[in-house]
């Protein structure tokens, strides 16, 4: 770690930190510049002004001086080896690598995006190929303030080979509030995952403190540096597990410059009509696989109706005649076409017209498309199109399906069983769409009927996160939002914990629609201490046989402690103890405990927080129920009770599965108290 000279001249920090003032002045002028723009002169109408202003409002928050975020974080000495090619970097340049690119008043570049293609030998040079930089170095920050640095000269194979004491701190450093961005540590693995294409599909299998959710929003903010024209028009989104989790993530991309990345759930996506109820597990599993799909197929076409009458459409003083049999044909070439359901009734008053004007012209008249287009309109098409194609309404649809069990038979035979079929029939039919206690599984039935009828937009990126616990047919419900466009799934196989979690990633790719999707897999731990990360895996031969446990990469190995506890005191004892350290801390436990637990928790003056409300300064702690840890992090966590999360699931690998969720959430320290026995599993 280097240390500052005495004389400032010579001081290599002390100019380091005055570039830093320097880019935070230009940072500040390139915003007051937007901030001036006249634009009364270059609008055409009051349209073009909203637009205008818009897209200049979002500038000006993109140009944002976030006070305590590092406006850069490291710098590249380029060099030129000899005979080699110019590298992109010219010999002798500097480069500074941030968050965004800053200019000075003559456009000459004082930080350059790390997104940037000159930034990637920022994370991927190495001691086996340098890739013509001589010198990488690392900054440190206290707050905003910039107070040490760390060279590392590629040259120097004991320099090159080192490990980062900057790196390390930073990714050990508390966490307070929302989610950081790990765009100063991302590793060579985690960058080849960031700036892979967009046109590909990526499924990223990672355990614990691997990084993953990271990685995948690094991934939107670098496709959208790469592809912001074509994005811009096609949009992306980001979809998590629960609004707790969005929450927690949402500060992520606008540290990094990138505000038009929509976050919803699932559940957000497919809300045609309102959740009220719930569903048992045998009910949402059937609900969840991918058969239904085909069973909503067969029940919406079940509606088109061979004509059997002719249509006769009546103009001025001639009756045109169109038989059945060639109305029947038109339908059958529909059908044939396999296009949506309501694209082809659209398409069938055209098709009848057509018809009549081929009459039309064999009788010596000349119409034109307009004439097609009043045949169309005819009553007598309108009233032929009604009953041989009728509208359907997918909410009515499903309704339907779930109420009525010979119409579930007649279109579930040879796809689900009597069994299957009982199992997701309401015991009480619903009377309209409106008093109907839907779920949220019915909510995605309605997606996939909503879709079969009206064709939904597609977007140009997904990032799909804690994948592993979709069923099927919310797959499909995400692979609609992106059938032209691309997709980032996160998961980690072993933190399935819904009773239909993903058996493999090949299986989930194929009912995204992405069969094509390359798996990659991060198993270096970054977040987990390494006695932490290895009490947990002792699940992992339980849960997710075969898969390759996470190795902590950290050089503090943790706090880790089991101890006995006699009741909600000593739990509460063990929280006040963790809060004397800096940073944050969760206590976590079975969703039936936290009632109590708060009790104990408000009788000792302790405040905490719900997960996904901000940590603070002053209340650092939060009481987290086990169905709801997964994706968040905690500096130190207390465990409450491992039994007790094991139990609360409907079966034990599921339960199995929540307890090694929960026993992964701490950067720092875990304390486990039980006084129940531990789950044998958790034995040597």
């Amino acid at each position: 770690m280097s240390t500052p000279a005495h004389d400032p001249l010579d001081d290599p920090l002390a100019r380091e930190r005055a570039h830093l003032a320097a880019s935070r002045a230009a940072l500040r002028a390139m915003r007051e510049d937007v901030e001036a723009l006249d634009i009364r002169d270059v609008t055409a109408n009051w349209v073009n002004a909203e637009v205008l202003t818009r897209q200049i409002d979002e500038r000006i928050k993109a140009l944002a001086d976030l006070s305590d975020t590092p406006l850069f974080f490291g710098r590249l000495d380029y060099l030129r080896a000899p005979g080699a090619e110019q590298a992109e970097g010219a010999e002798g340049e500097q480069f500074y690598i941030g968050r965004r690119h800053v200019h000075d008043a003559d456009g000459d570049p004082m930080v350059i995006d790390w997104r940037a293609p000159v930034s990637q030998p920022f994370y991927r040079a190495s001691k086996k190929d340098p890739m013509d930089v001589g010198l990488r170095r690392r900054f440190g920050y206290t707050g905003g303030d910039l107070t040490a640095y760390e060279d590392e000269h590629l040259s120097d194979p004991a320099e090159a080979a080192a490990t980062s004491k900057l790196l390390q701190r930073e990714i050990e450093r508390p966490r307070v509030g929302p989610m950081r961005d790990i765009v100063a540590t991302i590793q060579p693995e985690q960058d080849e995952i960031v700036r892979s294409g967009l046109s590909g599909t990526v499924c990223v299998q990672g355990g614990p403190g691997t990084g993953k959710t990271a990685v995948g929003l690094h991934r939107v903010a670098y496709l959208l540096y790469a592809h912001r024209e074509r994005l811009a028009r096609t949009g992306t989104l980001v979809i998590g597990p629960n609004r707790s989790f969005l929450n927690y993530i949402e500060q992520v991309l606008p540290a990094l410059g990138e505000l038009t990345v929509r976050q919803a759930t699932v559940d957000d996506l497919v809300a045609h009509v309102e959740v009220r109820g719930t569903d048992e597990a045998a009910a949402a599993i059937v609900k969840g696989d991918a058969r239904m799909a085909e069973v909503l197929r067969r029940a919406l076409y079940a509606h088109v109706t061979p004509p059997t009458e002719p249509v006769v459409v009546v103009r001025g003083s001639r009756r045109w005649r169109i038989p059945a049999y060639e109305l029947e044909e038109i339908v059958g070439e529909l059908l044939a076409r396999d296009i949506r359901y309501g694209a082809a009734r659209e398409a069938l008053p055209q098709r009848i017209a057509h018809a009549v004007l081929v009459r039309m012209e064999q009788a010596g008249e000349a119409p034109d498309d307009r004439v097609q287009d009043a045949v169309a309109r005819n009553s007598a098409v309108k009233a032929a199109v009604k009953q041989i194609w009728p509208a359907v309404d997918p909410a009515k649809l499903v309704l339907r399906l779930l109420s009525d069990a010979e119409f579930l038979a007649e279109h579930a035979a040879g796809i689900l069983d009597e069994e299957e079929q009982k199992t997701i029939l309401w015991a009480r039919p619903a009377r309209s769409v409106k008093s109907a206690k839907w779920s949220a599984a019915d909510a995605v039935l309605i997606d996939e009927a909503a879709d079969l009828i009206q064709r939904t937009h597609s977007l140009g990126h997904v990032v799909l996160d804690e994948a592993q616990d979709l069923s099927p047919m919310q797959y499909r419900a995400v692979g609609r939002r992106c059938t032209t466009g691309s997709a980032t799934v996160l998961g980690d196989l072993a933190q399935g914990t819904t009773p239909w979690a993903t058996r493999g990633w090949a299986e989930a790719l194929a009912h995204l629609g992405k069969p094509e999707g390359v798996v990659e897999e991060l198993t270096a731990g970054f977040r987990v201490p390494t006695d932490v990360i290895a009490y947990a895996s002792r699940l992992l031969p339980h849960i997710a046989p075969g898969l390759t446990p996470v190795a902590s990469v950290r050089e503090n190995p943790g706090f880790f402690e089991v101890r006995t506890a006699t009741g909600a005191a000593d739990v509460v004892d063990a929280c006040a103890r963790l809060l004397r350290n800096e940073g944050s801390t969760g206590l976590i436990a079975a969703d039936a405990r936290i009632p109590a637990l708060a009790e104990a928790l408000t009788a000792a003056g302790i405040s905490y927080l719900a997960p996904g409300e901000e940590t603070t300064r002053e209340t650092r702690l939060t009481l987290v129920p086990a169905s709801l840890a997964k994706g968040l992090e905690y500096d130190y966590v207390v465990l409450d009770e491992p039994r007790a999360v094991v139990d609360g699931e409907p079966d034990e690998r599921t339960g199995l599965r929540r307890l090694y969720v929960a026993l992964t959430r701490a950067v720092s320290g875990l304390i486990v108290t039980h006084a129940a026995p531990l789950p044998p599993q958790l034995a040597e």
